[in-house]
């Protein structure tokens, strides 16, 4: 099979396009062709020897990638519940190896859920991980719910143009921030306002904020401190949150989290069930192939793509 290889952690010139076996699976495992794979923030800084190899001292060369649609083509003998055929799509043993940059991949059942009929292999693998994290960060350390304040930064990046999406599903009232640029795109999703950060202090056009999403860290994650209210919560997904700074959100009286997204095939299923009803969609702004993957990486390393960067394969 076609697989892009990572030799060494730096620039993109780094990946090697190879051809491979086709892995075998174990008998709690299924095999599935990959028809779409989506690209995340983490996919470049893993190539760069942070995000994911940091966490898990990864060994090269590694073939990259978590996000992923495609059908199963094989089954291991304890899979119950899925069959050859299957349309399935999820984020995959993250964040140890996935190996989405491949023809083929293994996968554990259990983080696995059917791709709705009525959704692309596109769209599809561009709800895994940004979604997944969009959801647990909404329905786990925090509980959105009806009247609640959202402040959603970067409101129309991979991950935040579902958070404004889902908040709003859930009831809250959603400002999100983007650039003016696309500010349209912003209030399409949903929100009820939008701020442009390039033009505006949030803190002086904002009040009375029960929970903000921070997918930007840094000082970013500070200043959110202030803008909340009393009682609220900041979740960061980036790890802004060191002891020192959780001491000031809780002198603040504010709940802080770090927050790592994790597999879980319960969770893909409902997200299934938000695209199928149309309550979520996926908006992908560029499509490569393969033998692209470099491309997709300096777009989405430039911090100019709107929603999702997506590989068909």
């Amino acid at each position: 099979m076609k697989a892009i290889i990572l030799k060494e952690f730096g620039g993109i010139e780094n990946f090697e396009a190879v051809n491979i076996p086709v892995p075998t699976i174990g008998a709690d495992e299924v095999l599935i062709k990959l028809k779409s794979i989506s690209i995340n923030p983490v996919d470049f800084k893993t190539r760069q020897g942070k995000g994911a190899a940091g966490r898990t001292k990864m060994e090269l060369p590694v073939i990259l990638g978590w996000d992923i649609s495609g059908v199963i083509t094989g089954i291991g003998s304890d899979v119950t519940g899925f069959k050859p055929g299957d349309e399935v799509f999820s984020m995959i043993n993250f964040p140890a190896l996935g190996k989405a940059y491949a023809e083929y991949v293994v996968a554990k059942p259990s983080e696995l859920a059917k791709k709705p009929a009525n959704i692309s292999h596109n769209d599809a693998a561009a709800a895994t991980l940004a979604a997944l994290t969009a959801w647990q960060v909404l329905t786990t350390k925090v509980n959105i719910k009806k009247g609640d304040r959202v402040l959603v930064h970067a409101a129309s990046g991979g991950v935040g143009h579902y958070v404004v999406q889902m908040a709003k599903h859930l009831g809250a009232y959603v400002i999100g921030t983007s650039s003016a640029a696309n500010k349209d795109f912003v209030l399409s999703l949903g929100a009820d306002e939008h701020i442009d950060y390039k033009a505006q202090k949030v803190e002086d056009v904002v009040t009375d904020i029960d929970f903000i999403f921070d997918p930007i860290g840094g000082a970013n994650t500070e200043q959110s401190l202030h803008v909340v209210n009393k009682g609220g919560a900041v979740i960061c997904i980036l790890h802004a949150f060191n002891d020192e700074l959780l001491q000031k959100a809780k002198d603040l009286g504010v709940h802080g989290h770090n927050v790592l997204v994790y597999p879980s095939g319960d969770d893909m299923k409902t997200i299934a069930d938000l695209l199928e009803k149309g309550i979520i969609k996926s908006h992908v702004s560029k499509v490569f192939q393969l033998e692209q993957v470099g491309e997709a990486h300096t777009l989405l390393e430039s911090g100019r793509a709107v929603g999702k960067v997506v590989i068909a394969l």
